[in-house]
């Protein structure tokens, strides 16, 4: 069997709590002979910044390009509100993402079925809900350039945010989201705002393009992006694949995302490219939630984005199915039996801590 690299990063906040339960899942799959990992961790975030004085250094990125794989936990809180701009803690999070190459997010939103009344959207919306969300994530108005705050002769401040794309930058990501979309319902939502952005327009002129070209048997339809937003709260199992830009993107997994109950339900993987000699990509999974400072060191996380990123892992860059179809097996079970955390736990429901859900979880597993 062959032995995967790991880098864990836990991050800031609940990052850490949440990273211990994907130890135990890791042991257990060691363990069991599902799976065999060489594990590496490093600092990430504001714990690399008062660590080292830089969001990530030199040698975690080494360690990042190494490994198979990368799980992320979190970064950023309040207590670096203040650091320069360069060393935010969310500056390592992008630096990863842009040298490791991750153009491409994949957020899936799932609603478990015991799961459906604690979305804020009624249960026959929401129940047997499976989408999946394409995010262009190495481009766009987070990387584009001029990025600055300047001061004018008057006096007065201009900020100033690029929103860049190239042709190759929105082939490659719609690529992504038609080949998905095969294995799934055969349904591409393109998502961008052509009526007023330029860099909309040729969105979807690449995307039309392509689409003729390489994909006529998927189904693809245009949504302007505010649309999409409005139609996820409304009718959101007519989605199959979204594939939206960065900014976009961003937005519209995290409307998604509540769809589902909880921030802390959501995993997600970012995918570079394929290596053209080995066909590995650079990958990184992490959960859709943040640093959570309010409630870190608490015991009130939810591990099942991160455990279910670990998923993602064994099913993209492992090429392990069985294992990663046991794992969501196992979610679905502890979540049938009435285990919540916190964050999904309803009115008068006795809520679980972060190490109870994550040991039901390996417990459910280990049972088969």
């Amino acid at each position: 069997m062959a032995t995967h690299k790991l880098l864990l990063l836990p991050g800031d906040g609940i990052g850490v709590e949440v990273m211990a339960e994907v130890k135990r899942l890791v042991a257990f799959l060691d363990k069991s002979g599902l799976a065999a990992f060489e594990i590496e961790e490093d600092l990430v975030g504001g714990s690399a910044y008062d660590a080292h004085g830089v969001a990530i250094t030199d040698a975690a990125m080494d360690r990042a390009q190494a490994a198979d794989a990368v799980i992320f936990g979190a970064v950023g809180g309040p207590k670096w509100a203040d650091v320069p701009y360069a060393a935010r803690p969310e500056a390592g999070l992008l630096r990863l993402r842009k040298e490791l190459g991750l153009f491409a997010n994949l957020r899936p939103a799932v609603c478990y079925p015991a799961l459906a009344d604690a979305s804020s959207l009624k249960r026959e919306l929401v129940e047997g809900l499976d989408i999946m969300i394409v995010r262009e994530l190495t481009g766009g108005v987070y990387f584009g350039e001029p990025k600055e705050i300047v001061t004018l002769e008057n006096g007065q401040k201009r900020a100033v945010d690029t929103q860049v794309y190239s042709t190759f930058e929105i082939e490659r990501i719609a690529r992504v989201a038609f080949e998905l979309a095969k294995a799934r319902r055969n349904k591409v939502t393109s998502s961008e705002k052509h009526n007023v952005m330029k860099s909309g327009v040729l969105w979807k002129q690449v995307v039309t393009a392509l689409h003729k070209a390489e994909y006529p048997a998927v189904a693809l339809e245009h949504m302007l992006a505010d649309n999409c937003g409005m139609q996820l709260v409304r009718t959101p199992k007519q989605f199959d694949v979204i594939v939206c830009d960065n900014l976009f993107g961003d937005m519209l997994s995290d409307v998604a995302a509540m769809l589902t109950g909880s921030l802390g339900m959501l995993p997600s993987a970012s995918l570079g490219a394929p290596d053209a000699k080995t066909g590995k990509r650079k990958a990184m999974y992490e959960p859709v939630h943040g640093s959570a400072p309010d409630i870190a060191g608490k015991g009130l996380a939810n591990p099942i984005a991160t455990l279910a990123s670990v998923g993602m892992a064994l099913r993209y860059s492992f090429g392990l199915s069985e294992a990663a179809d046991r794992l969501d097996g196992a979610i679905a079970s502890v979540l049938g039996q009435g285990l919540r955390t916190k964050d999904i736990a309803g009115p008068g429901t006795n809520a679980v801590s972060t190490t109870e859900m994550g040991t039901a979880i390996v417990e459910a597993m280990a049972r088969g």
